[in-house]
């Protein structure tokens, strides 16, 4: 038998919320482990932003280039090397990953063990080494940071073709001839993008009547606009049915649309709706910790699980899925277990920002969420080729849109569908927790030309 290890705080995950939390601990003196089933980092510099924002940078490159002869320069023809492209997005994560591991490894009262966890009793936990063996450890406190995985879909004949997912696409050596992509969400449309920039011919296909479900109708519709006039053909109300590889190796992808049944045919295929959490791995029924009907862990106010002394953070806790919010939620629970502060996500505001390009920036509530609410509220509402700077760099396409609070004049939220949207957006965020009346921004006097001069004709949009 292996004589259990004891720790004050015990981190299931190295995500970018259960990293920064397990230093803090072990700073405070706190004996602290880290438990890590596959690679330090998290979804975040693995397989998430990091990855996907280098190949995207990549995407816009060929993009710029092949647009270069209308901003007066000439170029020769424009191919893409996969292998190059690959090699470039390891080299980051690489990098990123091995910053991660050696703060891990350097701090002291931190033991970071690289295996995989699973509840044996309410704070006890068996740990299968990756290189061999057990080790049972319990702990005062334990933190669920395991994160989610790319998910699959219902589709007849799926497990029998070669298939992507938002891992193993990022490893393609080669551009694909077409690729199909399954689910109109964030994932699937940055994908969808960045490949059609690399050179494949691209068909989306979203069963839903609109691309990104949690945006307003006419945010959406112009995504797809976009999405269009790129060569991407939208499929929307389309639902795939079954999925067959012919003796050539192509696949052809069988769906029902509001026109009748049809066949997509491609060389490859992506599967990118849904991300289950990890918590299948974990045998959460030993700890008797609650979980939702899709595995994702339940938490409070303060990330607090049913059970005492055990916490979740990140996206095993379902919500928003995205790094920033995993942080904080680090954050949150730094101040509440550290430092004897009252942190909570009850009042949270999430941002976040679509790495399509341009880019879609949003914050807080959309039109629709603020009316499902009974809010009343104004609207302001602007295209993009109404900013003199997106005209400057031929970057027009887009609009902006932001929803204020009739009563109190506080902007209660943005879509930004534009050039830098995310850090348009941003500065909008800041508005918003400072509380600021929507006629600051109308009467700022920005510097020109900026992008954030645009707020001066977005927010005069508002009527009195």
């Amino acid at each position: 038998m292996n004589e259990t290890q004891h720790y004050d705080a015990v981190i299931i995950g190295s995500g970018q919320g259960g990293n920064p939390l397990a230093k803090t601990f072990a700073a405070a003196g706190r004996k602290t482990a880290v438990i890590e089933r596959e690679h330090v980092g998290g979804t975040c510099v693995n397989e998430g932003c990091t990855p996907t924002k280098t190949m995207i940078a990549s995407a816009r490159a060929a993009y710029i280039a092949r647009r270069a002869a209308g901003y007066g320069v000439q170029t020769g023809p424009v191919s893409v090397d996969m292998s190059i492209v690959r090699r470039r997005k390891r080299d980051i994560v690489d990098k990123f990953r091995g910053g991660n591991e050696k703060g891990l490894e350097n701090a002291e009262n931190l033991d970071l063990i690289m295996g995989a966890a699973r509840f044996t009793g309410t704070k006890e936990l068996e740990v299968q080494l990756n290189g061999g063996g057990t080790l049972e450890i319990s702990a005062d406190q334990i933190f669920i940071n395991a994160g989610a995985r790319p998910g699959g879909v219902p589709v007849d004949g799926l497990g029998g073709v070669p298939s992507l997912d938002s891992t193993s696409v990022m490893e393609l050596d080669e551009v694909p001839e077409h690729l199909i992509v399954l689910g109109g969400g964030y994932v699937g449309l940055e994908f969808a993008q960045m490949f059609r920039r690399f050179g494949s011919e691209v068909t989306i296909v979203q069963r839903g009547k609109q691309l990104l479900a949690r945006e307003d109708a006419d945010v959406a519709e112009a995504v797809a606009d976009i999405l269009r006039e790129d060569g991407i053909e939208v499929l929307l109300k389309t639902e795939a049915s079954s999925v067959e590889q012919d003796e050539n190796g192509r696949i052809h992808l069988t769906v029902n649309a509001p026109d009748g049944e049809r066949t997509v045919e491609g060389s490859h295929i992506l599967v990118a709706i849904g991300r289950p959490p990890n918590t299948d791995l974990l045998n959460l029924g030993a700890a008797g910790i609650e979980a939702d009907k899709r595995g994702f862990v339940k938490v409070n106010e303060r990330l607090e699980t049913n059970v005492e002394g055990i916490y979740a953070l990140g996206d095993v806790k379902g919500g928003p899925a995205f790094t920033h919010i995993s942080y904080d939620d680090f954050r949150v629970l730094k101040t509440n277990l550290l430092d004897g502060g009252e942190a909570s996500i009850a009042e949270r505001i999430t941002p976040y920002t679509v790495f399509m390009d341009p880019q879609l920036g949003r914050v807080g509530l959309n039109e629709t969420e603020a009316e499902e609410q009974g809010r009343a509220v104004k609207v302001a509402k602007m295209p993009m080729t109404s900013v003199a700077r997106a005209l400057e760099y031929d970057e027009s396409r887009g609009m902006m849109k932001a929803v204020i609070d009739a009563e109190s004049g506080e902007v209660l939220g943005c879509a930004i569908l534009g050039m830098e949207g995310g850090e348009i957006m941003s500065m909008i965020h800041v508005a918003m927790l400072g509380k600021l009346h929507y006629t600051t921004l109308r009467d700022a006097p920005f510097a020109h030309p900026t992008l954030a001069e645009s707020f001066n004709n977005l927010f005069a949009m508002v009527e009195e």
